[in-house]
């Protein structure tokens, strides 16, 4: 609906402040999202390449990458059309379910694949970019306190990352936006855990905390 909005106003000849309506487009489709910042360098959390097209590709994809499996909704979140899958035996119903759950709360049944990690962080960076290429982080939020999968507490700087890491995200950060050409507010969210960051999804927005 944002993105219609977006193209409505510029349709008429007037500038929509906020992101193009291709890239809340693009961002809002976690699939579509990932494909996107993988060609630009971002690691992703290694999964299926994109959505899950049957039950027997996710029991492949599991052989393959080993469990545990977290089956997520392309159009989702907040932990919602979200299923861990432990072994073999569970996925069947992790598939079924979770594209049932999608469906009725995003109208969207579309899954994808990732490995899942037991302990990650989840640590956030927001953005910011303008219509002459520019782009810049704000600095990073640790959002790890969580229940059901929404933040409790979000602290600034991470007390997690060191000076080496903190810039090294950052800068890959406002590298992503250059190079989307991305306009306006936005919110990158990654998990890390080891010593490595995977990108889970950005938010074409301010967030609401």
């Amino acid at each position: 609906e944002n993105s219609t909005f977006a193209s409505m106003i510029e349709e008429h000849g007037f500038t929509f402040i906020g992101p193009k309506p291709e890239h809340i487009d693009m961002m809002g489709d976690k699939v579509m999202a990932k494909k996107t910042v993988m060609k630009l360098g971002i690691p992703c959390v290694p999964g299926s390449d994109g959505a899950l097209e049957s039950l027997e590709q996710a029991i492949e994809i599991g052989r393959e990458g080993g469990y545990p499996m977290l089956i997520k909704a392309a159009s989702g979140g907040g932990g919602k059309g979200m299923k861990v899958v432990r072994n073999e035996s569970e996925m069947e119903e992790a598939y079924r379910t979770a594209r049932s759950e999608a469906k009725a709360n995003f109208g969207d049944d579309t899954v994808y694949m990732e490995k899942y990690l037991e302990k990650p962080r989840h640590i956030e960076i927001q953005v910011f970019g303008d219509t002459h290429g520019n782009g810049i982080h704000l600095g990073e939020r640790d959002c790890s306190i969580q229940r059901r999968h929404q933040k409790l507490v979000e602290e600034a700087p991470s007390p997690i990352l060191s000076e080496e890491e903190r810039d090294e995200i950052g800068r890959k950060s406002a590298q992503m936006v250059r190079d989307l050409g991305y306009r306006g507010a936005g919110t990158i969210e990654y998990l890390y855990e080891d010593g490595n960051f995977y990108f889970m999804e950005m938010n074409t927005r301010i967030q609401v905390e």
